[in-house]
């Protein structure tokens, strides 16, 4: 019999979300639609079919990691993936995992690459409700839209808000503008939730391109890493999981950590009563060791600017164990 979570009844009270940018998961065909002729056997990066196996097989090793090291006995319930360039590129990763029940959410963003967030949930343990898409208003600029899907366990509803911002690339103060628009895009999604029903449960998760303590995350999205201020009386403040972690950061460049990969909740996932709670033990930054770059602790990534490294990607994933009662 198989050992894997999608082959078995979930795990009773145990959810296990995985967030991660897997580097650049492109096919090797080129969309007219898109920026993505570089990733073609003739492109500059010379992507061949053999190169994205050895991709997939990368990829699908750690999910399997991620799982077994949660004792989860198979997968991430939840699987949201940044950098994935198409659904099929996607299902294709998903055949690497045996005996997988995920079921595919995927949306095609306005990112001129044609880089989207890909979704998959196990059917076995969640029920996906709804999704809805927001585009960040940015004038004369195409980004990723930012992603809210509605989930629902045997017994809990809960909101998942997926974002991955305009890059740092070119210069920060030109593009710190845009992300804070992302910000503000994000936080109306969260605030509209509230007002509905201040108990909402919310995770906001993605590779936002800014720090903690930056502007976007720390004003706009009011992300803060103080659990007590955050179970205060206003239920407007999101608890930043990284508060949890001495990890230095999920994303090294220009020989310094950064955490722009991060997981947020909202104020019901903290406060012990009965649906969806996270102990002070839930998030981790996921570092395995046949990832990391010998001696450094630097994720092993697929690309070293346009040469191929044949690693696994240039971010680690982001992991969190919720109980579901």
């Amino acid at each position: 019999m198989s050992t894997a979570r999608g082959a078995t009844a979930a795990k009773e009270n145990q959810l296990l979300f995985m967030w991660w940018n897997v580097e650049n998961l492109f096919d090797t065909i080129d969309d007219p639609l898109t920026n993505d002729n570089e990733f073609t056997p003739e492109g500059s990066r010379h992507w061949t079919p053999k190169r994205l196996a050895l991709k997939y097989l990368r990829l699908a090793h750690i999910i399997k990691l991620a799982g077994a090291e949660k004792s989860m006995n198979g997968y991430p319930d939840i699987l949201a993936l940044a950098e994935v360039e198409n659904k099929q590129v996607f299902r294709t990763l998903l055949s690497f995992l045996p005996d997988h029940h995920y079921h595919i959410v995927y949306h095609n963003s306005r990112d001129p690459r044609g880089i989207d967030i890909a979704l998959a949930y196990n059917s076995q343990s969640l029920r996906h409700l709804a999704s809805r898409q927001v585009k960040i208003p940015l004038s004369g600029k195409a980004t990723r839209d930012i992603s809210l899907h509605e989930f629902t366990t045997v017994n809990t509803r809960f909101f998942l808000i997926v974002n991955h911002w305009p890059s740092r690339s070119l210069d920060r103060k030109w593009s710190e503008p845009l992300r804070l628009q992302a910000a503000e895009s994000a936080r109306a999604i969260v605030d509209s939730l509230l007002a509905q029903d201040p108990a909402s449960n919310i995770i906001v998760a993605g590779d936002f391109n800014d720090e903690p303590d930056d502007p976007s995350i720390r004003q706009i999205l009011r992300s803060i890493n103080d659990r007590k201020k955050v179970l205060g009386p206003s239920p407007l403040y999101l608890y930043n999981c990284w508060a949890q972690s001495d990890v230095p950061g999920s994303y090294h460049y220009r020989n310094r950590w950064n955490r722009l990969d991060q997981i947020m909740v909202s104020r019901s996932l903290l406060d012990g009563r009965r649906g969806l709670q996270i102990s002070n033990s839930s998030f981790s930054c996921f570092r395995p060791e046949q990832m990391q770059e010998p001696g450094s602790g630097i994720p092993s990534r697929t690309w070293k600017g346009i040469r191929h490294r044949g690693g696994y990607s240039d971010h680690y994933p982001l992991l969190l164990d919720i109980a579901t009662e």
